[in-house]
C-alpha cells in the first residue's frame, strides 16, 4: 500500500488543482457570459440537490469506477488503454446478444449469465488491442482508437440491421429486454443495489491485486521497465496481454450493466463516453486507487449537475466537459510546477 506521506501529497496536489481549475473555469463561464457562482451551484445542486440526483449520480459512479479500477491494470503495466470505451461497447453486445434469445424474460441466471458475457466480450476486444501491440507493433493507442471505431460501427450495424425493432430501426436502439431480465433499481432512480456492490468489490480486489500480490508486483515491473523485467524472466508481452485482458473484461462488465441495469437495451451511445472519462480519473489518480472513487464521484456530480446548465441558464451542457478537462490540465499544470520547484532547489 502507499504511505501516508505519499497519499498526503497526492491528495495536497489534487486540492491544488481544484483550486487552479476554479479560478479558471470561473474565467471560461465570464466569458461564455454566465454568472460564475450560480453556474458552479447549479452543477452542484443538479447533482447532489435531492436523493434522486444523489442516485443518479451514484448511477453514473458506478461505470465510471469500474472503467477506472480496470485501467489501474493497464497503467501499471505501462500502457496507454484508449480502447477501453470499445471494450465497454462490446460488454453491451455481447451481454444483448446473449438475452436476445428470451423474449420473455427469465431467471437472475440469465441476468448473471449476460454480465459473464459482457465480460467475455470486453475481454476479447481488449485482447485484440494486446495482440496487436504485442504481436503487430501496433501501439495500444493507435490499436484501441481504430478498435473503438469499429465497435461504435458495429453496434450502429447491428441496431439498424439484424437486431432492429419490428418495423423500426431509430437511434432509440434495439426492442427493451423483458423486465425479469432488468436489475432491480431502487425507487424509481436507475441506481442498482447488485450494480453497486459489483463496483465496489471490484475496486477493492483491484486495489488488493495491485498493491499485495505478486502479480500486481510483476505487473508494475513490467511498466516500470519493459528491459529489466524481460532480464529477470517476467516475459513483459504475456503480462501486457494479461492487463488488457483484466481490462477488458472489467470493462465490459460496465458495458453489460450498462443494458440490465440502466438502459435496458442496446444503444449507439451505450459508453456514454465514460471509458474517456475513467482515461481522466486515473491520470489524476496516478496510480494512487485511495483516491479513484473520490474522483469518479466528482466526475459523476458533474455529468449529473450539467444536464441543469441548458435548463436554467441556457448554456451547453458540454461545459461540464470543459471543466474536467480544465481539471486535468490544472492538475498537470500543478505536478509540473512542483517538479520545477524541485529541481531548482536541488540546483541552489
Amino acid at each position: 500500500m502507499f504511505s501516508k506521506t505519499s497519499l498526503a501529497t497526492s491528495l495536497g496536489r489534487l486540492v491544488a488543482a481544484l483550486v487552479l481549475a476554479l479560478v479558471l473555469t470561473t474565467l471560461i463561464v465570464l466569458i461564455a457570459g454566465a454568472p460564475p457562482l450560480q453556474t458552479l451551484a447549479i452543477l452542484v445542486v443538479g447533482g447532489l440537490g435531492s436523493a434522486a440526483k444523489l442516485a443518479q449520480a451514484a448511477a453514473v459512479w458506478i461505470p465510471l469506477v469500474l472503467c477506472s479500477s480496470a485501467l489501474l491494470l493497464t497503467f501499471a503495466a505501462g500502457l496507454w488503454n484508449i480502447g477501453i470505451e470499445g471494450q465497454i461497447i462490446l460488454g453491451a453486445v455481447f451481454a444483448t446478444g446473449f438475452l436476445r434469445p428470451f423474449p420473455d424474460g427469465g431467471s437472475f441466471l440469465l441476468v448473471m449469465g449476460a454480465l459473464m458475457a459482457g465480460m467475455i466480450g470486453g475481454a476479447l476486444w481488449a485482447l485484440a488491442a494486446g495482440l496487436l501491440r504485442t504481436w503487430g507493433r501496433v501501439h495500444e493507442i493507435f490499436g484501441g482508437l481504430g478498435l473503438n471505431f469499429v465497435a461504435l460501427g458495429l453496434t450502429l450495424w447491428l441496431i439498424f440491421g439484424p437486431w432492429k425493432r419490428p418495423g423500426i430501426a431509430s437511434m432509440s436502439g434495439t426492442e427493451p429486454l423483458h423486465p425479469t431480465l432488468w436489475l432491480e433499481a431502487l425507487g424509481g432512480s436507475s441506481l442498482s443495489p447488485v450494480s453497486l456492490l459489483l463496483a465496489l468489490t471490484v475496486f477493492l480486489l483491484v486495489a488488493f491485486v495491485l498493491s499485495s500480490t505478486q502479480w500486481g508486483l510483476r505487473l508494475k515491473a513490467v511498466g516500470q521497465n519493459q528491459d529489466a523485467a524481460l532480464l529477470f524472466g517476467l516475459n513483459p508481452q504475456v503480462r501486457i496481454l494479461e492487463a488488457m485482458v483484466g481490462c477488458g473484461a472489467l470493462a465490459g462488465l460496465a458495458g453489460a450493466l450498462q443494458v440490465v441495469g440502466v438502459y435496458h437495451r442496446l444503444l449507439p451511445a451505450i459508453s456514454s463516453n465514460y471509458g474517456y472519462t475513467a482515461l481522466l480519473v486515473a491520470m489524476l489518480a496516478s496510480f494512487r486507487s485511495q483516491i479513484v472513487p473520490v474522483l469518479c464521484f466528482f466526475f459523476a456530480v458533474l455529468n449529473v449537475g450539467s444536464i441543469q446548465l441548458p435548463l436554467q441558464l441556457k448554456l451547453d451542457s458540454s461545459l461540464a466537459g470543459v471543466i474536467q478537462g480544465v481539471l486535468v490540465l490544472s492538475f498537470f499544470l500543478v505536478q509540473g510546477f512542483e517538479e520545477r520547484f524541485r529541481v531548482l532547489r536541488r540546483t541552489e
